[in-house]
């Protein structure tokens, strides 16, 4: 698309004009399919592949690796995945954009060029750097999120701004094959391609929010073709979901669909889930812009075809976000199985036994004690009468939640409740991470392309900018009459995703019969949610309507703790809390229950 023998160091390039530019996703984290890049490219045509490998968790995962082995650092899956596609790519014209990087976006890139030159192709490669600040906190100022106060550098482990696009899209004029970038975010590997193929300018609002909202979709690999669907039964090819991608226009609006052949299904309701994913309220801010979620718009174009259009956008926030992971301190975690008669009474025995053998729950910095009822009345299978009392200690020191505290319990085996035993054998003490969200000033990360040997920068402030304030008020439609009624799961009626920002999770719900969509506003409150969720019941609980998407999300702050690597829960990351909130019994209207 860089026309011949233009491929300036810093500057824009001439672009060709395009119709459609298909950008096609090949990864949603870092140990997703192996194989996925190579069905991708040989599946059908695409211009541009992406693939995501950056969790809030994974750059704790890369710090560790890096730690064992200085070598290492970034997602070393996405190498092994260039071997099977790069000669591919390079005979049609496939250009690769990804954030494997993590922690040594350079080491990768020079991986890549070695990998190149051992298959005898020629393939140039850019690295997008400046996301890491952890080597410039003591320049850099970072406010925590979201009160604004100075983050305490102690004990600090990792540091990365979450960047743009523009460096991906400056890299791509320049004429990069490949492009290897550290900590952008997730969208900024859809929205520089976009940029780069049609030459938006960096105040384009509306085609930078579509731009956006296409990256969003894609982000999460399978999740927007029918993986993770609270309607599994009615995907098909399971067992083997395609990835999906985006056809995007020159206007912005764009076509999300897969590769034909490919299991699963692109429908309204599998993009409407994953547009529900780890979001807040309308407002989706982004380094770039901000994308109106209230106004996108969504329309079945064909067998999984899905248009999206309409999406507004607004000034980006002055802020850039930083994933700041700290060490937390060592944790030592063991479940004892409860089985038959009893368990609370055993669960209650089993308590006061092992407070007292390691010194009481006093002695450590943090404790939680969780009984797990799986239990089922007159049981049909020794499993089915189990239930799970789960330990879990945390503290500074790692030799007093290490081998005393687990060992004790494995003391008890042969002399306490009937039937004792430990899910595993006893573990030391491990460490553990806390994630922390923060800012940072836009202007004091600038982004740096390296591209055959040269680099250049670019400043991370927009044009413009401005504070991201709540959603506008979103019209309330009228509450349905008073029909009879029945008990049934909330999940007769509609679908649900759920996912983890840090220490808070959120709910998106949508319902599958627009007509539902008026019961579900009146119905589905904050108290009811509290009342359903209960873990929520104390929190602090925010209900976004959008019936754009006939959908509500809540957001719950601080269910989660200190993020997926701290927090004691069964399920960290609260996946499936979309899936628990189905299964509750609710009143619904006898009309609104497919038959």
């Amino acid at each position: 698309m860089v026309e011949a023998g233009q491929e300036p160091i810093g500057g824009r390039s001439i672009v060709v004009a395009m119709d459609v530019v298909r950008i096609a996703n090949c990864s949603g984290f870092f140990g997703d399919r192996l194989a996925a890049a190579k069905e991708m490219v040989d599946g059908g045509p695409i211009d541009f592949l992406t693939g995501d490998y950056l969790a809030e968790l994974t750059m704790a995962l890369l710090w560790r690796a890096r730690r064992r082995d200085s070598t290492r650092g970034y997602a070393h899956t996405f190498l092994r995945q260039m071997e099977d596609v790069m000669g591919v790519c390079v005979e049609r014209g496939i250009r690769v954009v990804s954030n494997a990087g993590g922690l040594a976006p350079t080491r990768l890139a020079d991986e890549l060029n070695e990998l190149a030159y051992r298959l005898g192709l020629s393939v140039t490669v850019a690295t997008v750097t400046g996301d890491d600040l952890t080597d410039r906190l003591g320049e850099v100022e970072i406010r925590s999120f979201p009160n604004g106060g100075r983050v305490e550098t102690d004990l600090i482990l990792t540091a990365n701004a979450y960047l743009g696009c523009a460096g991906i899209a400056a890299a791509l004029d320049a004429g990069a094959d490949i492009v290897v970038c550290g900590r952008v975010t997730d969208a900024a590997l859809v929205m520089g391609p976009a940029v780069h193929a049609f030459g938006w300018p960096p105040d384009d609002w509306d085609r930078l929010a579509s731009a956006l909202v296409a990256g969003h979709i894609l982000e999460c690999g399978a999740q927007a073709t029918g993986g993770n669907f609270s309607f599994f039964r009615e995907v098909p090819g399971l067992e083997h979901v395609g990835f999906p991608l985006v056809e995007m226009r020159s206007d912005g609006s764009f076509v999300v669909t897969k590769h034909p052949g490919t299991g699963g299904m692109v429908t309204t309701e599998t993009v409407t889930a994953q547009l529900l994913y780890e979001i807040g309220g309308h407002r989706y801010a982004n380094p770039d812009v901000t994308a109106r979620f209230d106004t996108i718009r969504l329309r079945e174009a064909g067998p999984d075809r899905v248009e999206v259009s309409g999406v507004l956008g607004e000034p980006p926030p002055p802020d850039l976000k930083v994933a700041v992971t700290r060490l937390g301190g060592y944790r030592n975690q063991v479940t004892f199985v409860l089985t038959g008669l009893d368990i609370p009474e055993k669960a209650e025995a089993v308590e006061h036994t092992l407070w007292q053998a390691v010194g009481g729950p006093d002695r450590f910095a943090d404790h939680d004690v969780k009984l797990i009822r799986s239990d089922h009345p007159d049981p049909a299978s020794n499993e089915e009468a189990m239930a799970y009392l789960r330990f879990t200690v945390y503290d500074p020191d790692r030799d007093e939640v290490g081998r005393a505290f687990s060992n004790a319990a494995v003391e008890m085996a042969l002399a306490h409740y009937p039937g004792m035993f430990l899910t595993s054998p006893p573990g030391d003490a491990t460490p553990f991470t806390i994630f922390e969200p923060g800012l940072v000033a836009r202007g004091a990360v600038p982004m740096t392309v390296t591209i055959r040997g040269e680099s250049f920068t670019i400043s991370s402030d927009g044009p413009a900018v401005q504070d991201v304030r709540g959603d506008e008020p979103a019209p309330t439609p009228e509450p349905p009459s008073d029909d009879a009624t029945v008990t049934a799961p909330l999940g007769e009626v509609v679908g649900a995703r759920s996912g983890d920002k840090g220490s808070d999770a959120n709910v998106g719900v949508w319902v599958r019969d627009p007509a539902a969509f008026p019961w579900l506003v009146a119905t589905l409150t904050v108290d009811l949610f509290r009342r359903l969720v209960p873990d929520a019941a104390d929190l602090e609980v925010e209900r976004h309507v959008f019936p754009n998407l006939y959908a509500l999300n809540f957001e719950i702050r601080g269910l989660l703790g200190g993020g997926a690597a701290a927090n004691p829960r069964v399920d960290p990351q609260a996946k499936s809390l979309g899936e628990y909130l189905r299964a509750r019994l609710v009143e619904i209207p006898a009309a609104l229950i497919p038959r």
